[in-house]
């Protein structure tokens, strides 16, 4: 899973760090994953290639030069974590990796995917309060699922969830397909067209401690991808001379 970089503090020191909220860890771990933190120095596309999944972690706001759009006064990006996190998503698609792609994380794969975003949703929507109440403070967003979808067999047809942003979706990439809308038709939960396990969710499912049942998909997703095929030659038996 990708990580914060930022000042933060442990101890009696403050600094720099590589930081990534314990709900995230504990919900891959609890739904039977090995948590892997991937800060955005040093390391490139290739980690991949020893990994069997990716989790876009939640942040601060996708710079809007990235989908081509000027800034607006309440948008604060962080930069560097934008190109790191953009090619990592970017990698893990063509390589078919399963990935679940949290609030930020869901704006990136769609801003990877030639999407934009809505920069600030209360010039959008009058509910927009709900879904950042105020700084710190978890909003709850319920949210009906499409049919056929990852987060129906999963969530069933209507489900709710923790949630804290103030952007959102809004032209969906191609590739892209929302599959499940809040009832004021924000997006909350895009997934990838084809086979490969890709959903991008707008809420935060790992603060919703009694409902692992996303990141158990995720998850077995990962292991359903690793299983190897059996080898037919196994069960052969020579003819006995």
């Amino acid at each position: 899973m990708t990580t914060y970089y930022q000042e933060g503090s442990w101890g009696v020191w403050r600094s720099m760090g590589a930081i990534v909220p314990s709900a995230y860890v504990e919900a891959v771990a609890s739904a039977g994953g090995a948590p892997v933190l991937l800060p955005p120095v040093g390391i490139d596309d290739d980690v991949l290639e020893i990994l069997d999944g990716l989790v876009i972690i939640g942040g601060p706001d996708v710079d809007p030069s990235q989908y081509g759009a000027e800034p607006h006064p309440e948008t604060d990006p962080k930069p560097l974590r934008d190109d790191f996190e953009i090619g990592l998503a970017r990698a893990a698609l063509a390589r078919d990796l399963p990935l679940l792609a949290i609030c930020r994380g869901a704006q990136i794969l769609n801003v990877a995917m030639g999407g934009t975003l809505h920069q600030h949703l209360p010039e959008i929507t009058e509910r927009a309060h709900e879904y950042r109440p105020s700084p710190g403070e978890y909003g709850r967003v319920e949210f009906t699922t499409e049919p056929g979808s990852i987060c129906r067999g999963l969530l069933g047809e209507r489900a709710w969830s923790p949630c804290y942003h103030h952007q959102a979706l809004d032209r969906v990439a191609d590739g892209l397909s929302v599959t499940a809308t809040a009832d004021d038709g924000t997006i909350e939960v895009v997934e990838a067209d084809g086979s490969a396990w890709v959903v991008g969710v707008q809420f935060h499912p790992e603060e919703n401690r009694g409902d692992p049942r996303l990141f158990e998909g995720f998850i077995a997703a990962l292991a359903q991808r690793t299983e190897a095929p059996a080898d037919p030659s196994e069960n052969h038996q020579e003819d006995t001379p």
